[in-house]
């Protein structure tokens, strides 16, 4: 990286071009296109959730703001308009931007692999659950939610090694987020953190078939017995270690194999907590020290509700929608490839921070990033007088 090119350039250096072109071939998104390109849109599309553009005339007018500099960020449509990037946007296919995004989070999930989980296990670790983002329902009523009200749902795995979504879909706010438990690939030997939200014991069979475990809060009213008790500290908040078997009307059906119960009483929070799952040999208090770890998948929904570009939207056909989401993904995961490449101690929301006001500067990435967190060297020449200074 050289100092003649500008940090805009130097992000995507990050981007895997030549495999991003082979996705756009597939489904024939350069067809009929003269000037802007598939990789054109990603970069406008970039560059809008990194500076936190609003809406396109927003875009346009940042980069119309810099012509010289855009065929040195990659642009090389020259002039870029919003009409264009509206065109774009409403007709291209989504799943060019959704592989792309998956191909990232691939290469990310390697990079974090060795990441502190926080807790003492090597196995995989993941936490599923939604989100919801509102709409206006006068602009996007394809979405309708509530007589009065539009959105859509953003259902996550979230691997918590890095904290790295590791699959995303997308539904209607209607959509029930047990449906989502369907679209999912069970690793075997893998964690899956829920909340008691998704406890649908035909689905949690599935689960356990293939060879992975759960963890999930049991609801109210569970008809179960115990099969056996084990002996647990009350000190450490555990109040119950148990083997049961399921006694309702279709889920002895639903799952037949046995679960194991577990009670627990969190002392910072005066609640009780009651965890289901299926593996036998865990030690209880390691169950619920893992269901705690589900809190980050949380975290991580607020956190990109914060910084990315995904509750007002460029467009409001759901391919518009779909493309913006998918992109603002593959963003936040083509940053944390760079934070680990480059060996950064900052975080996340600094990173974004500092990426945003210099994106058109033509300074090596890696000096940008680093003098950033260092210290002030360079204290007030002791012959400059303070005004202060009686």
């Amino acid at each position: 990286m050289n100092e003649g090119r500008t940090v805009f350039a130097q992000i995507m250096d990050y981007l895997p071009v030549r495999r991003f072109r082979k996705i756009v071939r597939r489904y024939r998104g350069d067809r009929k296109a003269t000037r802007f390109r598939c990789l054109d849109q990603f970069y406008c599309l970039a560059f809008a959730q990194l500076t936190w553009r609003e809406s396109l005339r927003d875009i346009e007018a940042c980069l119309q703001a810099q012509p010289s500099k855009l065929y040195h960020m990659g642009i090389r449509s020259g002039k870029v308009s919003r009409s264009t990037m509206a065109d774009a946007n409403e007709r291209r296919d989504w799943r060019i931007f959704a592989e792309l995004a998956q191909l990232l989070i691939r290469e990310a999930r390697k990079l974090y692999a060795s990441e502190p989980l926080g807790i003492d296990l090597t196995e995989t670790v993941y936490a599923f659950d939604s989100t919801t983002i509102d709409l206006c329902l006068a602009l996007f009523p394809w979405a309708q939610f509530r007589r009065r009200k539009a959105a859509i749902k953003l259902h996550t795995l979230l691997d918590l090694r890095g904290s790295i979504p590791s699959f995303i879909w997308l539904s209607r706010g209607k959509t029930h987020d047990v449906l989502g438990l369907d679209r999912l690939n069970f690793e075997p030997g893998s964690f899956y953190l829920m909340d008691r939200g998704y406890l649908d014991f035909k689905r949690l069979y599935r689960i356990h078939t293939s060879g992975a475990f759960f963890v999930t809060r049991a609801k109210r009213g569970m008809r179960f017995r115990a099969v056996q008790s084990h002996h647990v500290d009350r000190n450490t908040g555990l109040r119950c270690d148990q083997t049961i078997a399921l006694t309702g009307v279709r889920s002895p059906d639903d799952y037949p194999e046995r679960l194991r119960r577990v009670r627990y009483f969190d002392a910072e929070s005066d609640n009780t907590y009651v965890f289901i799952t299926n593996h036998q040999h865990l030690l209880p208090l390691v169950i619920a020290k893992l269901y705690k770890l589900r809190w980050r998948i949380e975290l991580f929904f607020k956190w990109i509700k914060q910084h990315l570009r995904i509750k007002s939207f460029y467009g409001t056909t759901p391919n518009a929608v779909l493309i913006q989401v998918w992109s603002a993904i593959a963003v936040f995961v083509l940053v944390t490839i760079l934070r680990k490449r480059l060996r950064l101690d900052l975080d996340m929301y600094r990173i974004l921070q500092i990426l945003s006001v210099h994106l058109f500067e033509k300074v090596p990435l890696p000096q940008l990033l680093t003098e950033a967190t260092a210290p002030n060297h360079n204290p007030a020449s002791c012959n400059q007088l303070s005004m202060f200074d009686l």
